[in-house]
């Protein structure tokens, strides 16, 4: 039985707290589907393929470029005694003319009965290093829309933000539409991040109009990355050398 593919014309916000401030708010393109079962693609759209957009197991679920897709995240569940999860959702953002870059992606694990259970957070930076949060709670019960999960901060990801603190996740995951928001606190501040979106079947017609609207894809992405951080930096935000990673990839 095959699956669809479901793309979010999304909306992404970060709004920095401290002393200096700073915020923004792009559109950016996501894709959902089912990461274990074969899916039905509109024909601009590839799964491990060439494409106008396509998804890789290569760039997730492990080291970027090295991934092994829902293979990793069923590893993942079993060293960390998770069970019940009968499907592995991948929510991303695709490869646009075979460029990608996601700052976060996030694999979204549910028992038979559609319930989420645990969620991991995909984290890369663009030093070309990767950690990720493993979210759930300690009983395995669903994750509700007004739940928060903490988890502590230990991977570098913006040269302007400190290696220390912690993140609170709240998902709130339905048919129609998408919800993810991200609250950084450290002692000197922080950010607000937030990700949402509707979910609509992905089609021919919405990979052009993402392609005409956004066309650069992943390059755009990086692009927008750089130029906060400039901004950040004419406004005098303490600069932080990249440390080494964390040894573990997962972490929670």
């Amino acid at each position: 039985m095959t699956s669809q593919v479901d793309h979010i014309a999304g909306q992404t916000y970060h709004g920095r707290k401290g002393a200096i401030e700073n915020a923004f708010r792009y559109s950016v393109d996501y894709v959902l589907l089912d990461a274990e079962a074969e899916v039905r693609t509109p024909g601009l759209f590839t799964r491990n393929g060439r494409g106008v957009t396509s998804l890789h197991d290569s760039d997730h679920g492990g080291a970027p470029g090295a991934g092994t897709g829902a293979f990793w995240v069923r590893r993942v569940l079993e060293s960390h005694q998770i069970t019940g999860v009968e499907k592995v959702e991948l929510l991303a953002q695709p490869r646009m003319f075979g460029h990608v870059f996601n700052p976060v992606s996030f694999w979204l694990c549910r028992r038979a009965d559609n319930a989420l259970i645990a969620v991991i957070a995909e984290v890369s930076n663009t030093f070309g290093d990767r950690h990720s949060y493993l979210c759930h709670h300690p009983d395995l019960r669903p994750i509700d829309p007004s739940d928060t999960l903490q988890a502590a901060k230990i991977f570098h990801v913006s040269p302007f933000q400190p290696v220390e603190g912690g993140y609170t996740f709240r998902f709130d995951i339905t048919e129609a539409r998408i919800g993810i928001w991200i609250d950084y606190a450290c002692e000197k501040g922080g950010l607000i991040a937030t990700l949402t979106g509707k979910r609509e079947p992905l089609t021919n017609r919405s990979i052009m109009r993402a392609a005409l609207r956004r066309p650069f894809g992943a390059r755009r992405v990086l692009t927008l990355i750089h130029w906060q951080a400039l901004k950040l930096w004419f406004k005098r935000a303490q600069y932080r050398p990249r440390p080494a990673p964390p040894e573990k990839e997962v972490s929670r």
